[in-house]
């Protein structure tokens, strides 16, 4: 291999063009591995002589060499170069670090990990925002990054910050693992945001993803999925059908106490519901969830008083007091008045006499906002459908999907087969 300082002088000179980038690349492959490595400990001197912005690809290949010996973390991790790789991630140049994405990902990584070793996660949240937008090629895209910077996100509580990707569609998945562990951090997220709704939505996607094998991710987002929808819902749905066999044969074993759990509570007693809690309270605390689960006890209130609406028309802030089980109708009058102000149900309170009188939902669905809201909810799922259909038409047209196919119907095709793909295609 060439000196390091040969190999420096070959970075700020090739920088420039594609042709010279390319060579660039050549010369950077032929010294990585052990000949870089054998001088790691001596190449933060040399990252001072390159700019993170106009060098990028070979700043990349020294700070990978650098950051991938653990005795040089032990020796600068933290301090200085925890700078120096976030203003790396920050400022490179997305063309460049894109020819190493293995590199840069394997740097992200090293800056995960380093943050979290400090206990500083808050300090990882903006340098990997900005290191998944220089790595994708869409924002459809989902990235190894993105797993990370969720956990930085839910670790720091920052989960607002979280946003910035959860809110893309993401429609090109690579690993099976990057898919799993986005929906499982996603819907942590919105538990912590109390966006329930969309918080099933991801942990949905999580316990019904293709998996030929049952792991970990899909266990533990089953678990805060019957959490969440006995909260938001009252009640845990079924597995749709095209929830994998294996999710649906063995998923319930690994999460018995919470299946328990959802049926204790649709018996709607909340003296029996309570007792149940108490009993699993420890491994509803090794799981870290028994925050939600209280949650799922405080909702029983709130489902318990919603049954009422549907028999009653009035009713009394004692008799409702009764019924679920609250100790005093001052109680049964704060939880009507905040169901009320989350637009849970439709109700009135009388302070004269304490009698609650329900209502219809007064929505006409005709309002200037509702309909802005339903114009653009049918141009999204219209672009949805149009992205689907494109997926439909390559997948259908993909050699490899009509070898396995053919070779499922003992090597014959229909006619049929054919019907989806494109003309243009023949």
């Amino acid at each position: 291999m060439e000196t390091v300082e040969t190999l420096v002088a070959h970075i700020q000179g090739l920088s420039g063009s594609g042709e010279e980038l390319a060579h660039l690349h050549n010369l950077l492959r032929q010294a990585d591995g052990e000949p870089l490595r054998a001088h790691s400990a001596a190449l933060l001197p040399f990252l001072a002589q390159l700019h993170p912005s106009a060098h990028s690809l070979g700043f990349l290949y020294l700070l990978e060499a650098f950051a991938s010996s653990a005795s040089n973390l032990r020796a600068q991790g933290g301090g200085d170069f925890l700078v120096t790789m976030a203003d790396f991630l920050v400022s490179c140049s997305a063309e460049q670090i894109r020819l190493a994405p293995d590199k840069f990902l394997s740097v992200c990584r090293v800056f995960k990990n380093e943050v979290m070793q400090l206990n500083a996660p808050i300090r990882g949240i903006a340098p990997l925002r900005a290191a998944i937008r220089k790595i994708q090629t869409s924002s459809e895209e989902l990235t190894p990054i993105h797993a990370d910077y969720l956990l930085l996100c839910l670790l720091a509580k920052q989960y607002k910050a979280g946003l910035s990707v959860l809110e893309d569609d993401i429609l090109e998945v690579d690993q099976p693992k990057d898919l799993f562990l986005y929906c499982y951090y996603g819907g942590m997220i919105y538990i912590g945001l109390k966006k329930f709704t969309i918080a099933l939505d991801f942990l949905h996607n999580a316990v019904t993803a293709p998996m030929s094998s049952l792991n970990a991710i899909a266990v533990e987002a089953y678990k805060k999925y019957i959490l969440v929808s006995l909260i938001q819902n009252g009640q845990v749905p079924s597995f749709p059908k095209y929830t994998s066999s294996t999710a649906q044969r063995n998923l319930k074993n690994h999460a018995q106490v919470y299946v328990d759990l959802s049926t204790c509570y649709s018996k709607g007693n909340y003296s029996e519901l309570e007792e149940y809690i108490q009993l699993n309270a420890e491994k509803f605390q090794s799981d870290n969830n028994l925050g939600l689960v209280k949650q799922v006890l405080s909702s029983m209130y709130k489902r318990n008083i919603q049954r009422l609406t549907q028999t009653y028309l009035t009713l009394s802030l004692e008799d409702i007091a009764g019924s679920v089980q609250l100790k005093t109708p001052k109680e049964a009058e704060m939880h009507v008045l905040r169901m009320i102000e989350d637009g849970e149900i439709h109700a009135t309170i009388n302070q004269k006499d304490g009698m609650v009188s329900f209502h219809e939902d007064p929505e006409q669905y005709k309002s200037c906002e509702m309909v802005e809201h339903i114009d653009s909810s049918i141009q999204r799922l219209m672009a949805l459908s149009k992205k689907l259909s494109s997926i439909d038409e390559n997948i259908s047209c993909d050699p490899a999907y009509l070898m396995k196919t053919g070779r499922e119907r003992g090597g014959r095709f229909d006619y049929d087969d054919f019907d989806s793909v494109p003309h243009k295609y023949f």
